[in-house]
């Protein structure tokens, strides 16, 4: 596990950080579990292609957050980039298939593209200790559980985390690795 303090900015190969990406406007798009598989399909795929490693991550109504590492470049994007590439296509996709009302949310006046589902400024935080990495896996398993979104009772009730993984020693979906490891 590579774990050193860098600037804050432009992931680096092998680091370890903290990742949040949001939704657009803080639309709570992420509440589909249709959407969230979206999300979690696409984990996979970075972790099966040995493109990342994944020590936590959860899957909240408007954003997500990760602790992870890039392995190697996918061509020539960053895994990060992949990721929101791949996950807006595949909304973009579901959302043209089962809710035409939900996808012009999303519309975009941007020369580049029709739709925009993710903000641009995803927030990435190298982690310079394995006690950062502990506090901030703390952090993300206690989201679901504060008041703000009480999504359940206790974090690993909540099947869209890996609180389950480390608390009760259900990894559902197999792409998560232990930080201990």
């Amino acid at each position: 596990m590579n774990i050193q303090h860098k600037r804050q900015g432009q992931m680096e190969l092998q680091d370890i950080y903290f990742y949040t990406d949001t939704i657009i406007d803080f639309k709570h798009l992420l509440e589909d579990d249709s959407i969230k598989l979206i999300i979690i399909q696409s984990l996979c795929y970075l972790v099966e292609h040995k493109l990342s490693r994944i020590f936590g991550y959860v899957i909240m109504p408007n954003h997500i957050h990760l602790i992870w590492t890039h392995l190697a470049l996918n061509g020539k994007e960053s895994p990060a980039g992949s990721f929101t590439k791949f996950t807006a296509h595949q909304i973009k996709k579901y959302l043209q298939a089962n809710n035409q009302l939900q996808l012009l949310n999303f519309s975009s006046n941007k020369s580049d593209r029709q739709y925009q589902f993710w903000k641009r400024d995803q927030l990435a935080i190298p982690l310079s200790t394995i006690k950062t990495l502990e506090q901030k896996l703390e952090y993300i398993h206690n989201n679901p559980v504060v008041e703000k979104w009480a999504l359940c009772d206790q974090p690993e009730d909540y099947r869209r985390s890996s609180a389950r993984c480390y608390l009760k020693g259900i990894d559902e979906f197999g792409f998560l690795t232990h930080y201990k490891e």
